[in-house]
């Protein structure tokens, strides 16, 4: 028996022991498959992967390449949409709400009741998607440049923005009663962008355990909120009828003990649990983790998404995890004869390079990358705020360009999230933003689209340090700084900054200097058309036009 089946018939027959076989039946849909000799084997037999090169394991999952059109592409567009965006709170909402003393927790007893009362279930009924306009959005979002487009098919309060075979919780069945990730990646394709799913809720079963919990003071001290007393029988004649909020809800096993009396001490019982938020396997729920591969497995086989991005390190739920990546890799070998799809994880070990595309949340590296790489962030908070708009703080498109740009020099691409609203809209200000970035990203394509990096990425001031949640610590760029990009012999160079004195100097292109060894015959700008330069030991010198072609970043041509 190979490593890899051992470690998940183990893991098959620990969720076997840990529960009855009713719950399991309900839990996996596997009423025929449990009454069998060998119930083991029988669920073994769920976990199919598809046939081809790639092995459920680091060293031959290692193998793989990342797909050229992803190189190409550089810039997707995000819509981070969950039930979650219904009170507008912005991000976590389904835990926060729980945490007595945080701002969402008020927000929370002010506006809809008390956690005992009116849990986090409730909002996958409010998530109505009234006033989507997906072909309205996708348009907006093809104009401003985007090459793919990204939509969450579940976070981590565990709902399932799809038509989930093994999920009841999901928006076909509840809320919006639409397949979410279905029309928007049938739109996607139409427009000609590639289609990317994100998966996050590997994390429900510890996310989600501050629904178990109570408030350690106040009027309602120690009433235990909704998630530690519902069942399903308590749905009867109620909009959840024939759904258990279990399922949703993940069950409970890290729950905060009774007897807690102070929002500090909750606190600090919250931050120990906090500490295993990024463990890969759920030691306390192998249920769990085999009905994460059955949903993950079922996005993957039904709406074949040309991107799968895991919000974990490395890959989601030790051996499920990498079963995944091989069914998904040889899926698309059986379809297309080659690894046409990408898998992105983050926080890479060295040796687990090839595996996964690596992907930087809100942050970037400092340096040109060996292999292709992805920066997701945000304009705003990852679930929509309405705090965000009404005082205008989301990003700007001169700060968003600039990122793009010096993500692309370092071999890598930006996904950006737009946050919708509940009801399917994005406010004024998103769509302004959108609106902005369209002037100037595919007017510079030849610029961004399919390139590669130069020898080096760029010059100026020392960079930002590589990393996770480091673009608040980027410095604002100056006249100095200038970045790279390659489309075989034609080399592009980017400035941030348009300088008083009319003249740019770009060091790295010194006459004879090895970054580019040929003389440099022609340069144009972008939006300007052809300049006058000089070049010698001391640099390329570029003689500007007396206006700017746009307020926001300028490429120059340089064709030797």
């Amino acid at each position: 028996m190979s490593t890899s089946r051992f470690t998940r018939r183990r893991l098959l027959q620990s969720a076997l022991a840990a529960a009855p076989a009713a719950a399991l039946a309900s839990r996996f849909s596997a009423h025929r498959l449990l009454a069998q000799a060998d119930p083991v084997a029988a669920l073994e037999a769920q976990v199919h992967i598809a046939p081809g090169p790639f092995k459920p394991t680091w060293e031959s999952l290692v193998a793989c390449t990342t797909p050229d059109w992803f190189r190409d592409a550089k810039f997707g567009i995000w819509n981070h949409w969950s039930a979650q965006c219904v009170p507008e709170q912005g991000d976590w909402y389904a835990r926060n709400m729980y945490i007595q003393g945080s701002r969402q927790y008020n927000y929370q007893v002010k506006t809809y009741g008390h956690p005992s009362k009116f849990g986090f279930m409730q909002f996958d009924n409010l998530w109505k998607a009234e006033n989507w306009k997906p072909e309205e959005l996708m348009n907006l979002y093809v104009a401003a440049g985007a090459k793919y487009f990204t939509a969450l098919a579940n976070h981590h309060d565990n709902f399932d923005a799809y038509n989930s075979r093994f999920h009841n919780w999901n928006s076909v069945k509840l809320g919006p009663k639409k397949d979410i990730v279905g029309i928007y990646g049938k739109l996607a394709k139409q427009h000609g962008l590639r289609f990317a799913v994100t998966n996050h809720s590997s994390h429900a079963w510890n996310w989600l355990q501050v629904a178990y919990d109570y408030d350690p003071e106040g009027p309602l001290q120690g009433v235990r909120y909704d998630a530690y007393t519902l069942t399903k029988a308590d749905g009867k004649g109620k909009w959840w009828e024939g759904f258990d909020p279990q399922e949703l809800y993940t069950g409970r096993h890290e729950v905060m003990p009774d007897g807690i009396t102070t929002i500090a001490d909750a606190n600090k019982f919250h931050a120990a649990n906090d500490a295993r938020f990024g463990e890969i396997i759920p030691p306390m729920d192998p249920q769990f983790a085999y009905n994460w591969f059955l949903r993950c497995q079922d996005l993957v086989d039904s709406y074949k998404p040309d991107l799968l991005y895991f919000d974990d390190s490395e890959l989601p739920l030790g051996q499920f995890g990498l079963d995944i990546a091989a069914h998904y890799y040889n899926s698309s070998v059986r379809d297309k004869g080659k690894v046409d799809v990408v898998l992105t994880g983050k926080d890479q070990k060295p040796e687990h390079v090839g595996a996964f595309t690596l992907d930087i949340e809100r942050g970037k590296t400092n340096g040109i990358q060996p292999q292709p790489w992805q920066t997701d962030t945000c304009i705003g908070n990852w679930h929509y705020d309405i705090s965000l708009f009404q005082n205008h703080k989301y990003k700007t498109p001169i700060s968003v360009i600039h990122s793009l740009i010096d993500i692309v020099s370092k071999n890598g691409n930006l996904m950006l999230n737009i946050p919708v609203k509940g009801d399917g809209t994005i406010d004024a200000d998103e769509r302004a933003f959108l609106e902005a970035i369209a002037t100037w990203i595919p007017k510079h394509g030849e610029a961004i689209y399919g390139t590669r990096p130069f020898v080096v990425f760029g010059e100026g001031p020392p960079d930002v340090v590589s990393g996770r949640f480091n673009e608040k610590t980027q410095r604002a760029y100056t006249s100095e700084d200038i970045r790279f990009t390659r489309k075989g012999d034609t080399v592009y160079a980017f400035a941030f900054v348009w300088p008083a004195n009319g003249k740019i100097l770009i060091k790295t292109l010194a006459r004879d200097a090895s970054a580019l060894p040929k003389p440099i015959q022609r340069v144009d700008l972008i939006g300007a058309g052809s300049l006058t330069f000089t070049q010698d030991a001391t640099g390329l010198t570029l003689n500007l036009p007396d206006k700017a072609p746009n307020p926001y970043a300028y490429a120059f041509i340089l064709r030797t």
